[in-house]
């Protein structure tokens, strides 16, 4: 019983444990609904999974059920985020188990209620729990907010610190981590709002869906901006995190959080805007170019230390090219953090651009399927690269090692730049192929898009295979894991109970005098 209760607690009250059960959440759902489209249809996979578990596929609801499926991931994936703060982020003991108890019930209220009400029959008891646990998520980012409070004076940098802060000692990556939480529970209003008027004005669509349509309701074009802003904020969300991770730190960072706050306010504020300003895309592409400058900042300094710190692992004085290069790739944990955010620059950031200058020169003069397929593909691409660096940084938690370590880094790497770039490939082929030539193309690119994907999801099983089986070992990484978090712990409290002695020493002294 004692054994089974230290893994419970492992699980539901450990920032680790926490992330491994979400993780695991994503690819359950990931490697079940994976089986409802794409060549799984063709195979007959499709129809298996339906009969199995008995899911109720009504055509005329298939919009709804994706709506739903997104979201129950979406928030998964902002649960797993807000883990890894609490974890890296200075706050009290007390702030973090609220924080993580109260979006850890949130999240699976609305996970396990919203998937079967949009797959298993519309009972709307379960609707009503689905919004129950996004209202959990939503209060959860408060108490988030109210912890990561930049201005407190526990949390302000000496001046000396080599870390971004301002002249009154703000540290501006927790600034920037506040900046982001507010912008999230501000766009979450944003689609609940809009949500809220379901049958009345306003009618379940898909994004991709409107793109022809000259005349959209507001309620349609809020909905467009809170699809657009929420991505992005996921994405800064775990650029800061890996920026926590590589010890981004110096002027590159001051210049970096400066841009990034800058960035998000201004994307989040053109995002939302959407409903009533025709420009609003303008500003939309104003911040993100922030972001993405503040994102390059990071892989500069973040390559550079990788190169030093391995150079100087190996004592090399005066190191060439090659010896450069391989020191860089050595840990391609680390390394894919920073090259997936370049490599979102072809297949995400580029073609977006290009899209948005040609939109009326090329892609409304193709057919409306193959625009659709383009602005879907842009979403999948870049949901997948924030999912591949969420990865990195939980298998290198994990203390994977040696070949193990990279034989996961190299395979996510190589496994998704190959997805994702056939996918890009694929969603552009109008460019350079006609419909009646496109097949072999398009054969190529589903098989490479289904080889990478599917080495990705091995691997993936694999590695929570081997955090499962862990679970059973006495003394296991689970173990050591917990164990450091408790004693981690209990020199916070201790560091809490001196500071608020010395405090009321203080005011005693003080008041003595």
């Amino acid at each position: 019983m004692q054994a089974l209760k230290s893994r419970f607690n492992y699980l539901f009250r450990s920032t680790r444990g926490l992330a491994l059960v979400a993780i695991s959440v994503v690819a359950l759902i990931t490697a079940v609904w994976g089986t409802l489209s794409g060549p799984m249809v063709e195979w007959g996979v499709r129809d298996i999974t339906v009969n199995l578990l008995g899911m109720k596929m009504v055509q005329a609801d298939r919009e709804g059920r994706i709506i739903m499926l997104y979201h129950t991931i979406a928030m998964t994936v902002v649960a797993i985020e807000v883990y890894f703060m609490t974890e890296i982020l200075p706050m009290k003991r007390h702030e973090q188990v609220f924080i993580n108890a109260t979006i850890t019930v949130g999240y699976l209220t609305a996970v396990i209620f919203g998937l079967f009400f949009g797959y298993f029959g519309q009972n709307f008891a379960f609707h009503g729990l689905f919004l129950v646990g996004q209202s959990l998520v939503f209060f959860s980012g408060i108490l988030l907010a109210a912890a990561l409070w930049p201005w407190r004076k526990e949390y302000r940098l000496p001046p000396d610190s080599p870390y971004a802060h301002t002249k009154s000692g703000i540290d501006l990556l927790r600034a920037a981590f506040f900046t982001m939480a507010v912008a999230t529970l501000v766009s979450a209003m944003w689609g609940a709002v809009t949500g809220s008027f379901w049958a009345n004005g306003h009618e379940t669509f898909l994004g991709e869906d409107l793109i022809r349509m000259p005349h959209k309701s507001l309620l349609q074009k809020a909905i467009i901006g809170h699809l657009h802003i929420m991505v992005t904020l996921v994405a800064v969300g775990i650029t800061l995190i890996v920026g926590k991770w590589l010890d981004f730190k110096g002027k590159l960072q001051k210049w970096a959080m400066y841009l990034m706050i800058f960035g998000t306010i201004v994307t989040t504020f053109g995002a939302l805007s959407v409903v009533w300003l025709e420009w609003a895309h303008t500003t939309i592409y104003v911040g993100s170019t922030f972001i993405m400058l503040s994102a390059l900042l990071y892989v500069i300094y973040s390559w550079d230390k990788l190169i030093k710190d391995r150079i100087a692992e190996q004592g090399i004085v005066r190191p060439n090219f090659f010896q450069k290069l391989a020191a860089l790739v050595h840990d391609p944990l680390k390394f894919g953090s920073g090259w997936q955010m370049v490599f979102m620059n072809f297949t995400v950031s580029g073609v977006g651009i290009f899209m948005a200058v040609k939109l009326d020169e090329i892609f409304r003069v193709w057919p409306h399927r193959e625009e659709r397929i383009t602005l879907t593909g842009h979403w999948h691409i870049l949901s997948g690269l924030i999912a591949t660096i969420i990865l990195f940084y939980f298998i290198d938690l994990s203390g994977v090692k040696g070949k193990a370590r990279k034989w996961y880094g190299w395979v996510i790497i190589i496994g998704s730049d190959i997805a994702f770039a056939s996918a890009t490939v694929f969603s552009m082929k109008r460019l350079f192929v006609t419909e009646i030539e496109q097949q072999p193309l398009v054969n190529t690119t589903m098989l490479l898009i289904d080889l990478g994907l599917g080495g990705i999801l091995v691997f993936l099983a694999l590695f929570l295979g081997w955090r499962l089986k862990d679970l059973f070992v006495k003394d296991g990484t689970w173990h050591k894991e917990y164990t450091a978090e408790i004693k981690a712990n209990a020199e916070a409290d201790l560091a809490e109970q001196k500071r608020k002695i010395e405090e009321l020493t203080a005011v005693l002294q003080e008041a003595s005098k």
